[in-house]
């Protein structure tokens, strides 16, 4: 299996359980590596043959930027789902970060697998 992959795709979100961070939005960062194979697009040269990374992107971020999470955690739950069922990919690894979040820490957050099942 191929991997296509989208890294630091950086979007602003409220997310956070503090009620200053309920009040501004904070910038999430995002890593995503996605199963596919890509075999069929490098011969054809046809898009759609691909996972569009574009399209994802852009998918990814209009839903971030209009939700409202307490937990990184569920955001991470729920941009896999959308990348599963949505987007037809069979795996993914995805790390959702939160630069800044922690004093000294250039970035917290999680890394999460999930796949379709079988």
């Amino acid at each position: 299996m191929d991997v296509v992959y989208i890294h630091e795709l950086r979007i602003e979100t409220v997310i956070g359980i503090f009620d200053w961070e309920r009040e501004c939005k904070q910038t999430v960062c995002l890593d995503l590596e996605m199963a596919t194979d890509i075999r069929a697009a490098a011969a054809s040269e046809d898009i759609s043959k691909t996972l569009d990374y574009k399209s994802i992107s852009k998918r990814l971020i209009s839903f971030i930027e209009e939700s409202e999470f307490l937990l990184i955690e569920t955001m991470a739950e729920r941009i896999a789902q959308i990348v599963l069922e949505e987007f037809d990919v069979p795996w993914l690894r995805l790390q959702v970060g939160k630069p800044g979040a922690v004093t000294g820490a250039k970035d917290v957050g999680v890394i999460i697998e999930r796949g379709t099942k079988s």
